[in-house]
C-alpha cells in the first residue's frame, strides 16, 4: 500500500475514535467534516478526547495559547461614528450588527473598552490578536499604539491582518511590513509584537492578507463582466513576497506570509507560505482536501474556528445583483425565525456545535503528523472573530436578550438569552487543550 494511502487511513481511524458515534465517511474523509449542524449530536464536544489534542500541542510548543489568535477589528468610532453606521444604520440603537454588543456601540480607542476586551480575551485562554490594518494613517493604524498598550499589560500579543486598502497594496507589501515592524515592534521594544514559535524553536513574525488572490474579472447576475476591485496580479504578489523575505532574512530566521485564498495551486506561485481561509466563508467540510493540497504544495494551513455567520442585510441595496447572506451553517429543517425566543436559542445551539466542530477539525488537521504543514513546524489557529459585528460571527459578548432597550427591541436584533455563551463555550474548550 502506498505510504500516503496508509497515512491517510491512519488519520481517519484516529479521528473516528474521537467522534461521537463514529461519524465517518467512506473514501477516507471524516463525515463530520461536512456534517450538517446537529448531525453529530449536542454531546459531541463533551465526549471528544480533548486530552489527546492537549498532549499533542504541549508536546510541540512551550506556550500553546500563543498559537490561538482572535481576528480583531479596531475600526469602531463614536465621535464621529465609524463603522457602526454601515449600510444606512443609524446608531446608537440602530447598529451595523444583528446583535447588540454587551458594551453597546463602543469606540475602539476607549481605554476602558480595550481593557474589557483584553480581560475577555485573556480569560478565554487566547494569547494573540490579529488586528485589522487598513494602511498607514488609517483609523485602524492610529488605534494600534493604544491597543498594544492595553494588550501588553494583559500579556496578549498582536499581529496584523493586511486589508485591501489600495489597488497598489501588493507592490507596497515589503514597505508595509517594514513599517509595521518598526512602528509597532522596534519603536515599542517589541513589548507585544507577535512572533510565532515553530516547534524547532525558531520564531518570526506572521502577516495575513485578505482578498489576496481574487480574480481580475467576474460575471454578475446580469451576465455582465465586472472588474474585481481588490485584484492584485499573482506575479506582483510573487515579486513582493520574495522581496520581503530577502529584505528581512538577516533579522528574522522565519517570516510567514499567509493568504486567505484556499486553492493551494494558486497560493504557491504567488509566493505565500500558507493558506488561512477566513472563518465561515469556507465550509469546514472542505478543510480536509485543503490541508492535503497544502501539504502537496509545501504550504502551511491555518483554519478559522467560528460560530457560523449571521450577517446584516442591506436595507436599500443599489446593486441589482445583491442577495442577503444566509445564516451559516444552514439550519436543518426550517430557517431561523428570529422573532421567536425559542428560535434564537436554536440558533445559539447551532452556533455552539459549529464552534466544537471547527475547533476539533482545525486541531486534528493542523497537528496530524501526515498533514502537519509540510514539516514546517508551524501552527496557528484563527478564532473568527472577536468583534466583526456586521458579519455576525463575533465571540465578544452580546447583550442578554432581557437587557435590550425598547428601541433595540424595535430594531429586531437576534440577541439570545445568554449573550456571553459563545465566549464562555470557547473558553471551556480551549481550557481543555491549552
Amino acid at each position: 500500500m502506498p505510504k500516503s494511502a496508509s497515512s491517510r487511513r491512519a488519520f481517519v481511524s484516529r479521528l473516528a475514535r474521537g467522534v461521537a458515534g463514529g461519524a465517518l465517511a467512506l473514501s477516507g474523509q471524516p463525515r463530520f467534516a461536512g456534517a450538517a449542524p446537529g448531525q453529530l449530536g449536542a454531546e459531541f464536544g463533551d465526549t471528544y478526547p480533548w486530552a489527546r489534542l492537549r498532549s499533542r500541542l504541549h508536546g510541540r510548543f512551550r506556550d500553546p495559547r500563543r498559537h490561538f489568535v482572535f481576528e480583531y477589528y479596531p475600526w469602531y468610532g463614536t465621535d464621529p461614528v465609524f463603522h457602526w453606521d454601515q449600510w444606512d444604520r443609524r446608531p446608537p440603537e440602530d447598529l451595523a450588527a444583528t446583535t447588540v454588543p454587551r458594551l453597546g456601540a463602543y469606540d475602539s480607542t476607549s481605554t476602558a473598552v480595550l481593557e474589557q476586551h483584553a480581560r475577555w480575551i485573556a480569560e478565554a485562554g487566547v494569547g494573540v490578536i490579529n488586528s485589522s490594518w487598513w494602511g498607514r494613517g488609517s483609523y485602524t493604524d492610529r488605534a494600534v499604539h493604544r491597543l498594544m498598550d492595553v494588550m501588553a499589560a494583559h500579556d496578549i500579543q498582536v499581529m496584523f491582518h493586511l486589508e485591501p486598502y489600495s489597488p497598489r497594496r501588493g507592490e507596497r507589501l515589503t514597505d508595509d511590513i517594514l513599517y509595521l515592524l518598526r512602528e509597532f515592534g522596534e519603536r515599542r521594544r517589541w513589548d507585544c509584537f507577535y512572533f510565532n514559535e515553530r516547534d524547532d524553536g525558531r520564531s518570526g513574525p506572521v502577516f495575513k492578507g485578505f482578498h489576496t488572490l481574487v480574480p481580475r474579472h467576474g460575471i454578475d447576475c446580469l451576465g455582465q463582466m465586472v472588474e474585481v476591485r481588490d485584484h492584485v496580479p499573482p506575479d506582483v504578489w510573487r515579486r513582493s513576497t520574495d522581496q520581503a523575505r530577502t529584505t528581512l532574512a538577516a533579522d528574522f530566521p522565519v517570516l510567514t506570509l499567509l493568504s486567505d485564498h484556499w486553492i493551494a495551486r494558486d497560493v504557491e506561485p504567488a509566493g505565500f507560505d500558507g493558506m488561512a481561509p477566513y472563518g465561515a466563508f469556507v465550509d469546514h467540510g472542505k478543510w480536509y482536501r485543503m490541508a492535503r493540497d497544502a501539504r502537496r504544495h509545501g504550504l502551511s494551513v491555518s483554519f478559522g474556528v467560528n460560530p457560523g455567520k449571521d450577517a446584516i442585510e442591506q436595507r436599500n441595496p443599489a446593486d441589482p445583483c445583491y442577495e442577503p447572506l444566509s445564516f451559516l451553517p444552514v439550519p436543518r429543517g426550517e430557517p431561523i425565525d428570529w422573532s421567536r425566543p425559542d428560535e434564537r436559542e436554536r440558533a445559539a445551539r447551532i452556533a455552539t456545535r459549529q464552534i466544537d466542530e471547527t475547533l476539533v477539525w482545525a486541531l486534528e488537521l493542523q497537528t496530524d503528523p501526515w498533514l502537519t504543514d509540510a514539516g514546517q513546524g508551524f501552527l496557528l489557529v484563527f478564532l473568527c472573530s472577536f468583534n466583526e459585528w456586521h458579519e455576525g460571527h463575533q465571540f465578544e459578548p452580546m447583550k442578554d436578550a432581557a437587557d435590550l432597550t425598547p428601541g433595540e427591541r424595535a430594531v429586531g436584533y437576534h440577541n439570545p438569552e445568554d449573550g456571553a455563551y459563545r465566549l464562555r463555550h470557547l473558553a471551556d474548550r480551549l481550557a481543555r487543550v491549552v
